[in-house]
């Protein structure tokens, strides 16, 4: 299932992005896509606040991965944009981080390739021509093989 939202504002983007994160199971991956300056780190920063998450959370375009934690759980805010492929991923022990248990929000997800779990919610950001705007739009793994039944991400007013 995809949904399909036009936001205006930062505060809309994490929104939708607690959305997402309520309907994570534990261990949920979230796989961003986007050109530069989309809002994949604001999506993130939305996940965070959703978690409880009281420091900023930046993007980890240097350091490749950021570790945060709060009252509704942990996590892992991967970049993978300075990353050649997924061969360099598996040498930062990114299995290791997938099967942590933690949520974990990859920006540049198309970098790892198939390393991205087959029921990773998918989120993919265009910045509008208008600049003050951005599309997200949010895909759901069909079917959902773990048995839980996930509300449809509601749209954003």
């Amino acid at each position: 299932m995809t949904t399909d939202q036009t936001v205006h504002a930062l505060s809309e983007t994490w929104r939708v992005a607690a959305r997402v994160a309520a309907l994570l199971p534990r261990g949920g991956v979230v796989a961003l896509h986007g050109d530069l300056g989309a809002g994949k780190t604001a999506f993130v920063q939305g996940i965070a606040r959703a978690l409880g998450v009281s420091r900023p959370v930046t993007s980890p375009t240097f350091t490749l991965v950021g570790e945060h934690t709060g009252p509704g759980g942990r996590l892992i805010h991967m970049d993978l944009y300075r990353m050649a492929g997924p061969d360099d991923l598996l040498a930062i022990g990114f299995s290791e981080y997938i099967e942590s248990g933690a949520i974990v929000a990859i920006e540049w997800a198309e970098r790892a390739g198939d390393l991205i779990p087959p029921d990773a919610v998918r989120v993919a950001i265009t910045l509008l021509p208008d600049r003050a705007a951005r599309r997200i739009q949010v895909t759901l793994p069909e079917p959902l093989d773990d048995g839980e039944q996930r509300t449809p991400i509601p749209q954003t007013p």
